[in-house]
C-alpha cells in the first residue's frame, strides 16, 4: 500500500488556561501515523498571523509534512476546559482559516499521491473546506484507504453531513457519545450500540468500524470478526488526542500486514499510553514502534 497517510482538515491551537497546545484530530492522526514510519502529511489551512507561524514552527520541530496554505482568515483556536477525570470540553472558533482550505493543484498532486487519508465532520462545516475534502478524496489512487473519523463537536454536524461521509469511505472510527447522536439523527435508537455499528458496517458497505467506550474498551468490527479490547489502567493527564493516537496506531499496524485484533491491541496501548501526557502529539515510546523498524 501507498506509504503517504494525510491528515485531512482542521489544524488549530487547543488553548487550556495556562497554555496551548498544537491540535485538530487530523493533524494529530498524521503525526502519530508518522511516528511508525509513514509519510505523513497535514494538509490544512492557516492564517497570515503569529499563531499561523507558529503551527509551521511546530509541525517543522515534529519532523511532520504538510501541505499548508495561507489564507486571509485567523488561525483557529479551541478553549479547553477540563472537568475531574481530565475528559475535555471545546468551544471551538468559527470563520477560521482551516473552514477555507483552498483545493489546488499542490493539494491535488498530493491526494493523486495519498494511499490513506483521514477526515472528520468538523471540517465540512464550511462549504469551502467540505468541498476540498471531497475533492480530495475522490482524486486518490483506487483502492485507497480513506477513515472518516468522525469527531462531532458542538453543533457542528447534520445527519446528511454523515451520511455523505460515510459513502466517501471505507472506515469509520466513532465513540459512544457519538453514536448516541447518530442513532438519534438516524431514528436507530432503540438499537444497541454494537447493533449500530455493524448496521453502518452493512449499510455503507464498509471494511471496518472501530467504536471507542472510554474506560469502557473498544470493539473493532469487520464483515468477518468483532474484536473487543479492554481499556488499560492509567494515571490520566487529560484525553485529548486520545482517539486520534487510537486511530493512527491502528491504521499504521492494520496498512503494515497485521490481524485485526494485534492492530486492536497496540491501539489501545497507544491511546492510554497518550492519556498520560499532556497534549494531543506527545513522542511515543520505542516500545510502540519497534514493529514497524523490522
Amino acid at each position: 500500500m501507498n506509504n503517504t497517510v494525510v491528515g485531512l482538515g482542521e489544524i488549530l491551537w487547543d488553548v487550556f488556561p495556562e497554555r496551548k497546545v498544537l491540535g485538530g484530530a487530523p493533524a494529530n492522526f498524521a503525526y502519530h501515523v508518522s511516528q511508525f514510519g509513514y509519510n505523513g502529511y497535514a494538509v490544512s489551512a492557516i492564517g497570515d498571523d503569529l499563531l499561523g507561524k507558529e503551527i509551521l514552527s511546530s509541525l517543522q520541530d515534529k519532523g511532520l509534512n504538510y501541505l499548508i496554505e495561507n489564507t486571509d482568515f485567523p488561525t483557529g483556536t479551541v478553549q479547553v476546559t477540563l472537568n475531574k477525570t481530565g475528559i475535555p470540553q471545546y468551544e471551538i472558533c468559527e470563520n477560521v482559516a482551516w473552514d477555507n482550505i483552498p483545493f489546488t493543484a499542490k493539494t491535488e498532486n498530493l491526494a493523486k499521491n495519498t494511499g490513506t487519508a483521514c477526515f472528520g465532520s468538523l471540517a465540512q462545516r464550511n462549504e469551502v473546506s467540505k468541498e476540498t475534502i471531497k475533492r480530495f478524496l475522490a482524486a486518490m489512487p483506487e483502492n485507497s484507504l480513506k477513515i472518516f473519523d468522525i469527531n462531532i463537536r458542538q453543533h457542528f454536524y447534520t445527519k446528511e453531513l454523515i451520511h455523505e461521509s460515510l459513502l466517501m469511505c471505507n472506515m469509520l472510527k466513532i465513540n459512544d457519545d457519538e453514536v448516541i447522536i447518530v442513532s438519534e439523527l438516524f431514528r436507530w435508537k432503540d438499537m444497541e450500540e454494537q447493533d449500530i455499528c455493524k448496521k453502518i458496517l452493512e449499510d455503507y458497505n464498509l471494511d471496518i468500524v472501530i467504536l471507542t467506550k472510554g474506560t469502557e474498551g473498544s470493539f473493532v468490527f469487520t464483515p468477518k470478526e468483532t474484536s473487543y479490547q479492554p481499556t488499560p489502567k492509567v494515571h490520566v493527564a487529560d484525553t485529548v488526542g486520545a482517539g486520534d493516537s487510537f486511530t493512527a496506531a491502528f491504521v499504521a499496524s492494520y496498512m503494515h500486514g497485521e490481524r485485526i485484533t494485534d492492530a486492536h491491541q497496540l491501539a489501545m496501548e497507544v491511546s492510554a499510553y497518550v492519556c498520560t501526557q499532556h497534549g494531543a502529539m506527545p513522542k511515543l515510546p520505542d516500545a510502540y514502534l519497534e514493529l514497524f523498524r523490522k
